[in-house]
């Protein structure tokens, strides 16, 4: 809804008064946002949100605060909702994922042939997933072991609610989970039990420098609106289809993919919400992985979450 010229920057000063936002940071004169919506995705001013630019570093995508995260150190390992309540990253990520139980020393080789495997395309290489450990190496490649980790952020209503890419990374697949819009408040992570997948969500799928990477941007009550920036027609929060959660999930396959540099924007709420990092990174000697943050710290777009080096 559209609101009078006049009331505009009393309305968002009020909002930001009750949910600490900073309307400095605002790149237009708070006049020309014609509706909460528009002020909701607003962008920021150049320079507000600078990108950490070394090469062995993964960025926050959102403004936020660090809720969880950790190594996924086997196939059947859960990410804690709180305690008591967990659900699975495939869970999250959807049944048709591409989500590696193990991580390849080398993408442009096999790892070993033993056990289950399952063969998953992507635009430069063949992985070759394992399920019988959560980690491989090939002998045969210099290419460090990689694990799987995972980073959970939750968006307050104040908070700046554009997404970003974390890395430079293609992304082959978007998948649409209809859904439930419950709250994504304390409250509710402690009371609804699996509510990361419950709700609706967009996942994003695809490979950086260091493999498999997806990011989950999970809706909530009133925010069910997910906007795709690589994909303008994509339409969320469709008050017809969000209580029939039995429905497969809307997929789309990129082709060759849409490859994104880090700190590009990607999406964006019409509200504050959750979203979910799983990726492959290194995990062996000088060159393992670290993430440099705690729990329940304050994040911005472009800061780091984590850090290795060769």
């Amino acid at each position: 809804m559209e609101l009078p010229l006049w009331l505009r920057p009393h309305v968002y000063r009020a909002w930001a008064r009750a949910f600490h936002s900073n309307l400095e940071e605002a790149q237009l004169p708070l006049e020309e946002y014609a509706s909460l919506r528009d002020f909701f995705v607003r962008k920021l001013k150049e320079g507000s949100r600078p990108i950490d630019a070394d090469p062995y570093c993964l960025v926050s995508p959102v403004d936020g605060t660090v809720l969880r995260f950790g190594e996924l150190r086997g196939p059947g390992e859960m990410i804690e909702q709180v305690k008591g309540f967990s659900y699975s990253a495939s869970s999250l990520l959807g049944a048709n994922s591409h989500l590696p139980m193990t991580a390849a020393g080398d993408a442009n080789e096999e790892s070993s042939p033993e056990g289950n495997t399952v063969r998953v395309a992507t635009q430069n290489s063949w992985w070759r997933i394992s399920l019988a450990s959560p980690k491989v190496r090939d002998t045969g490649s210099s290419c460090p072991l990689k694990g799987l980790f995972y980073c959970v952020i939750y968006l307050k209503p104040g908070d700046y609610h554009q997404i970003h890419s974390p890395v430079d990374w293609n992304i082959l697949v978007r998948r649409h989970f209809t859904g439930h819009l419950f709250p994504m408040n304390e409250r509710a992570t402690r009371t609804i039990r699996n509510l990361y997948v419950e709700n609706e969500r967009v996942v994003l799928e695809g490979n950086w420098q260091e493999g498999y990477l997806a990011m989950a941007a999970i809706g909530a009550t009133n925010i069910g609106s997910i906007e795709l920036f690589i994909e303008p027609t994509l339409k969320t929060n469709n008050p017809q289809k969000k209580l029939l959660h039995s429905d497969p999930a809307d997929e789309r396959l990129y082709g060759t993919g849409v490859l994104l540099k880090k700190g590009d924007e990607v999406a964006a709420f019409n509200m504050g919400s959750t979203v979910v990092l799983v990726f492959q990174a290194p995990v062996v000697d000088k060159s393992e992985f670290r993430f440099c943050i705690n729990k329940g710290d304050r994040i911005r777009v472009g800061e780091a979450l984590g850090r290795w080096s060769y």
